[in-house]
């Protein structure tokens, strides 16, 4: 028997309340064989976090020493000695597997990933129904503070500029449609990569 063939890349990003995570979620239950890519951190575990489980932590300068490595196929200093990034290791070592890797990544990491895989990675960026809707549900969720709030939404207004670089948009105003359209996205990319063999 010979080696599995490399497995796939399926990229999501979305500004912060758009429904990614709820879309990510479903679908990595509705499509056996994907793996959720772990990503590195440059700061400490919060309580019920474990290393390997929700992010391989780091300290800021174990983590300057792997970008001089060009340990990662994406990472950012989201602000000053806060790094994220996803190692170029763990990427390999789930492809290798033969298992489909969903990354969850902001924008400018995704453009990258999909830079460096081309036509190995489907990039989809999850749209909200506009900017006023994403507000009422940053509000809703009443985690953030309003300045927090007011930070993402300006930031979701940068975000969307990105949208045209994916492969695929989806508008997610009724989560269930979105969830469909995003299940159906993914398996037929998968079949088109495994006809193609």
């Amino acid at each position: 028997m010979g080696k599995p063939e490399k497995g796939k890349l399926i990229i999501f990003s979305a500004p912060s309340g758009a429904g990614k995570t709820s879309l990510v979620r479903h679908l990595m239950e509705e499509i056996p064989g994907l793996a959720f890519s772990v990503s590195a951190a440059s700061r400490k575990a919060r309580k019920n976090e474990a290393d390997g489980r929700d992010y391989y932590f780091l300290t800021a300068d174990a983590f300057r020493k792997k970008i001089a490595e060009n340990a990662f196929v994406e990472w950012e200093e989201v602000y000053k000695d806060h790094f994220y990034g996803t190692l170029r290791t763990e990427v390999e070592r789930l492809r290798n597997e033969g298992r489909h890797v969903v990354f969850d990544v902001d924008v400018k990491g995704g453009i990258n990933i999909k830079k460096q895989f081309g036509d190995d990675a489907l990039a989809i960026f999850v749209k909200p129904p506009s900017i006023e809707a994403l507000e009422q549900r940053l509000r809703n969720r009443a985690t953030d503070s309003e300045e927090d709030i007011r930070t993402r939404v300006e930031k979701a207004r940068e975000e969307l500029d990105f949208s045209r670089f994916y492969d695929l948009v989806i508008l997610n105003d009724d989560l269930e449609e979105a969830k469909r359209e995003t299940v159906s996205a993914v398996r037929n990319f998968i079949l088109k990569s495994e006809n193609k063999k």
